[in-house]
């Protein structure tokens, strides 16, 4: 027999106000503001905190070597960095207020900041 054919009138109502409800979570809560600045971390002390208007590239130290932070307006990432498993650098593009990337070994991370972050560890 057909599984549907179970279905009534308030199992189909719960159903599509569930999936309403869902969108409008996903897109109230999860969603960040525009960020205004990123902040540069390295070794556990703020490195640099810079403006996202304009395009620049800054060099940060650390214990395995240099690390390239990349800025374009709205945005940043990791571009380069020295440690083994890159995954700072494949993160890619930070676009949100919340955003971060951090590069363990070297001791870096990368936030963006703004008047509303996405989410934070404690969402999950």
């Amino acid at each position: 027999m057909n599984a549907l054919a179970y279905f009534r009138g308030g199992d189909w109502l719960t159903l599509v106000l569930g999936a309403l409800f869902t969108a409008w979570l996903a897109a109230t809560a999860w969603h960040g503001g525009a960020p205004g600045k990123v902040v540069i971390r390295a070794g556990g002390h703020i490195f640099t905190e810079a403006r996202l208007d304009a395009p620049r590239r800054i060099t940060v130290p650390g214990p395995l070597g240099m690390s390239i932070v990349e800025i374009q307006p709205g945005r940043a990432r990791v571009a380069a960095d020295p440690g083994p498993r890159q995954l700072c650098v494949k993160q890619g593009w930070l676009s949100h207020a919340g955003d971060t990337a951090l590069c363990l070994p070297n001791q870096l991370s990368v936030e963006l900041t703004g008047a509303k972050r996405r989410f934070d560890s404690l969402n999950y």
